[in-house]
């Protein structure tokens, strides 16, 4: 049976640096904590659902049925100590933004909150969130560029910049790295190298590329895209 919202205070009472609360445990905010877990991490889960909650049951460390648009509610949950926190509320826009807000109260977990629409995100880096996620949104771009079949795998980060996996283009193989001058010909780094049914190892100057290698791509987002794209 889930637990009610004394007895998670109770578990939450020594709330470890490596603990997160995840408050919304649909598709996005179930599977992030489910993930959470597997990688070791303690997890409060939070939804307003006793369905959600009851499933969820004995996949956590701790998950309660509870209102988190309430400051008493999410104190007596001892939110307020966790140093980070995840809003992952996306159908009640009214509910993530009041969460949201609550969490701000504290001014202790560092957040990341949930946005289902281009408003929604803007209100919510208003109120002063630094971590807003879009997940269809950020996923939709990212997929727009594995479609186009020379990119294996794409990460944007803030300032235009990315880390992309591909082959390594033609002008690039077959010599030591520090000859090619990747920087100064294409404004990009190879990080990293792996070799057919290899594991992946960074690189040097003296690092040689073949055809079937696979390579990690770091730059700006142009200069990488250009590069990731040349045959």
């Amino acid at each position: 049976m889930a637990k009610n919202i004394f007895a998670a205070r109770t578990a939450a009472a020594s709330v470890k640096a490596s603990s997160v609360v995840v408050i919304g445990l649909g598709r996005f905010g179930g599977s992030l904590a489910l993930e959470l877990e597997a990688q070791g991490t303690e997890v409060l889960g939070v939804d307003a659902s006793e369905e959600i909650v009851q499933s969820f049951n004995g996949r956590l460390t701790h998950v309660v049925r509870a209102d988190s648009t309430k400051e008493e509610v999410l104190r007596q949950l001892s939110v307020h100590e966790f140093d980070r926190a995840v809003v992952g509320i996306g159908s009640d826009i009214e509910a993530s933004i009041l969460t949201t807000s609550r969490l701000l109260k504290f001014q202790r977990p560092q957040i990341w909150a949930k946005a289902i629409s281009e408003p929604h995100a803007e209100i919510l880096a208003q109120l002063g969130v630094e971590h807003v996620i879009r997940p269809e949104h950020d996923m939709g771009r990212r997929v727009a560029h594995l479609v186009l079949g020379s990119i294996l795998d794409y990460v944007e980060f803030e300032d235009d910049f990315v880390m992309i996996r591909t082959g390594p283009p033609a002008v690039v193989r077959d010599r030591p790295l520090g000859v090619v001058g990747l920087r100064e010909k294409f404004g990009v780094t190879v990080v990293a190298v792996k070799r057919p049914g290899g594991t992946w190892g960074h690189t040097t100057a003296q690092t040689v590329l073949y055809e079937e290698d696979q390579i990690i791509v770091q730059g700006a987002k142009s200069q990488a895209e250009r590069f990731s794209t040349m045959p």
